[in-house]
């Protein structure tokens, strides 16, 4: 589904290398945990995926098509200029902080991008989202604040809240990071629901448990590179890298 081919992120003119050549491929189906030191450059390589991040080289191959260039070409041989904001329709993001609208109730957090983007009727927007909320036990906060809610309840609304967009992908950008820990079973739960009905994610995560147990491939990243990546029970029990045997006796 995403084939990423020498990805390069360089700050400073070159100085600082926040992701040097990383090459993956993202199949459909796949759950992706990518996991290494703070500052190994995680963050930066899922942000790239949907070009939150603009890369400095290297290419990602999203549908069959490059979304580093500015334009590509159709089967027809039609040069097109790339639409950001329609292929970031198909990535849905979930970002450490929730970024919910506060002044906005939670329906209408749920509502605002199918009915802006996709042109979806109130009506029909607001009956996906009940149904989203439902699944995910927050039904009756559809009127309720962000503020009214705890960090595990508005981390779940913000996975759901991507979910109104029907993605074909989606990114979590360490998504219980900012949750208190009792909180953090409640948000893996709903992502492993996800993995089980075959939603393709990649997670950059602290959470070694849910890499082990639900990611079917792993990715460490350590000073900007992939370093190893892998079978998750294979890279735990036998990692090779010098990098990763110590970042798992420090972390396990």
């Amino acid at each position: 589904m995403i084939q990423v081919t020498d990805l390069k992120k360089y700050y400073k003119g070159g100085a600082i290398k926040a992701l040097d050549g990383i090459t993956v491929d993202i199949n459909k189906g796949d759950v992706m945990a990518v996991i290494g030191p703070s500052g190994s450059g995680k963050s930066t390589f899922l942000r790239s995926l949907n070009l939150l991040e603009e890369p400095t080289g290297g290419s990602i191959i999203f549908n069959g098509i490059d979304i580093t260039k500015k334009k590509y070409k159709t089967p027809d041989g039609k040069t097109v200029k790339l639409n950001i904001d329609k292929l970031r329709q198909k990535m849905g993001m979930v970002f450490q902080h929730f970024n919910l609208f506060p002044h906005k109730t939670i329906l209408d957090n749920m509502t605002l991008a199918p009915m802006k983007v996709k042109g979806i009727s109130k009506e029909e927007a607001e009956k996906k989202a009940l149904e989203l909320l439902d699944r995910v036990g927050l039904k009756d906060r559809a009127d309720a604040y962000p503020i009214q809610l705890s960090g595990g309840q508005k981390q779940r609304v913000a996975i759901v809240r991507a979910l109104a967009m029907e993605p074909e992908v989606m990114l979590f950008d360490e998504p219980t990071s900012a949750l208190d820990p009792e909180m953090v079973g409640e948000v893996l739960d709903v992502m492993k629901e996800l993995a089980n009905e075959g939603m393709t994610m990649v997670v950059v995560t602290h959470e070694m448990g849910f890499a082990r147990e639900v990611g079917n491939r792993l990715l460490f990243m350590a000073d900007g590179k992939l370093l190893e990546q892998g079978d998750p029970a294979e890279l735990f029990e036998h990692p090779q890298h010098p990098r990763l045997q110590d970042f798992l006796s420090k972390v396990l």
